[in-house]
């Protein structure tokens, strides 16, 4: 898992990468069942990071529409 300093710099297309490929990795039944885990919360941790992310753009969309109003985001 990237640390906190990296994943400031990490596009949330590069942190879905990463997820898919821990999923393949556990998909694969080649990890020990402590890699598991850390595979997961890596992968978890990643998916938190991207969450976080879009719901910052989310809430950029919504303070520069022009006309004020704050319909959702789709």
């Amino acid at each position: 898992m990237a640390k906190k300093s990296e994943e400031k710099e990490m596009t949330i297309e590069q942190a879905f990468a990463q997820v898919d490929e821990k999923i393949k990795s556990l998909e694969s039944g080649d990890t020990t069942l402590e890699d598991s885990f850390n595979l997961f919360k890596e992968g978890m941790d990643l998916l938190k990071y991207c969450n976080d992310s879009i719901d910052k753009v989310e809430k950029k969309v919504q303070k520069i529409m022009d006309d004020g109003s704050m319909e959702d985001f789709e």
